[in-house]
């Protein structure tokens, strides 16, 4: 039983070696890693807190702007709502006019096609009333003075021909 006692308080010791060596490897690997992450820390640090510190004074730039601004914009953007309310207004005034100004415009143009129309019947009616009128008895006065003209063309010819003694050369054709 010796034997087997020396033999399992080795193979303990030589597992406890091993453990001891694998513990001493990974404490070393850690180490390494830990040395490598502190100047990966120190040189992200050594970068980024710059840009934080370049941040906040942007931040406190940025916000001082902010607060000078802000009384300027609420001015521009009352004044902006003040010009468009003034110029809905009056594009609806000048709306209201133009449409009273049209339909005075179609008002007159239909007053002057009334008038022209009554004054072109009238001129139809006056040039009928003259045409009848004027030319009626015209025609019966130029009726009677060609009778006249004839009456008269045919005694003096009678006259001539009893002068003359025989029929005129009217006659003869």
């Amino acid at each position: 039983m010796d034997d087997k006692l020396t033999l399992f308080i080795a193979v303990t010791a030589a597992a406890v070696v091993l453990q001891m060596v694998i513990l001493a490897a990974l404490a070393f690997v850690v180490y390494k890693l830990s040395v490598q992450m502190k100047t990966v820390v120190d040189e992200t640090q050594s970068r980024v807190f710059p840009l934080l510190e370049n941040a906040k004074v942007m931040q406190q730039d940025v916000k001082a702007l902010l607060e000078t601004t802000r009384p300027k914009v609420d001015v521009i953007l009352d004044n902006f709502a003040h010009v468009t309310t003034t110029a809905r207004t009056d594009i609806e005034r000048v709306e209201v006019t133009l449409d009273d100004l049209l339909d005075r415009v179609r008002l007159q143009a239909i007053r002057l096609d009334e008038m022209t129309t009554r004054t072109l019947n009238r001129v139809e009616e006056t040039s009928e009333k003259v045409q009848h009128s004027v030319m009626s008895p015209v025609r019966q006065v130029s009726g009677i003075v060609q009778g006249l003209t004839a009456g008269l063309g045919a005694f003096f010819s009678a006259q001539k021909r009893r002068r003359n003694g025989g029929p005129s050369d009217e006659m003869f054709i």
